[in-house]
């Protein structure tokens, strides 16, 4: 079944990310079938479904992070080919995704402030360049320069998605998809992490992707909503 939305064309024709005739399989199960999503710059896409319907594994493919089947992602209408390192740093740094487990997406023998610079010394940036990104980033999500020192086991999962957070915005992306980032967080952590976002939305017109199952956070954040269907 193909999934598309009415302005799906229009809107890859004028700017944006987009999936186009997405299809993924793992084995003989095909898990996307020519799906078609489109974000906008500064708006906010809820996505939703069922488990198993593909929303983290399409989510991925946005990121620029798994190369789809068939079908292609495009950004600003021009398709991009290829995932990961396969592509140049200024365009795969152009999207930026922040996972449901901050756990399975760190480092353990990294310190909070190396996690958060890793993106960045990967680009070449300076140690100098690297700090002091490191630090308006992490004054921004709320992380204070003791946390910053340790390591993912001594930090509660709260904190160490703030790191995850201030590393996703660390080059600043023009897209950003939150794949059940605040599932795992107290009511106050996911709160800040939504603020963090938005204030970041309003001031670079990025666009987000909102995959959750919280039904009241995506109708306060969700500009628009598609669902996926059943696999």
């Amino acid at each position: 079944m193909t999934v598309t939305t009415d302005d799906t064309v229009h809107g890859a024709a004028a700017g944006g990310l987009a999936a186009q005739r997405v299809t993924v399989a793992y084995g003989r199960q095909r898990v996307l079938d020519r799906v078609d999503l489109h974000i906008a710059p500064g708006e906010t896409v809820g996505l939703r479904g069922p488990s198993g319907s593909g929303k983290s594994t399409l989510a991925r493919v946005l990121a620029l992070l798994h190369a789809p089947d068939s079908g292609h992602v495009t950004i600003d209408g021009h398709p991009v080919g290829g995932a990961r390192h396969r592509l140049p740093a200024a365009l795969r740094t152009r999207v930026a995704i922040l996972f449901q487990s901050p756990r399975s997406a760190t480092d353990p023998r990294l310190s909070l402030a190396d996690l958060i610079a890793e993106p960045l010394r990967a680009t070449g940036a300076s140690r100098g360049q690297a700090s002091a990104r490191t630090a308006d980033l992490a004054d921004l999500v709320g992380l204070t320069p003791d946390l910053l020192a340790r390591r993912p086991h001594a930090v509660s999962d709260g904190q160490l998605q703030r790191a995850c957070l201030a590393r996703a915005l660390v080059h600043r992306p023009d897209y950003l998809l939150c794949d059940e980032a605040t599932a795992m967080l107290d009511a106050s952590t996911q709160a800040h992490v939504a603020a963090v976002v938005t204030d970041y939305q309003r001031r670079s017109s990025a666009g987000v992707l909102l995959i959750t199952h919280d039904p009241a956070l995506m109708s306060r954040w969700a500009t628009r909503v598609v669902e996926l269907p059943p696999p």
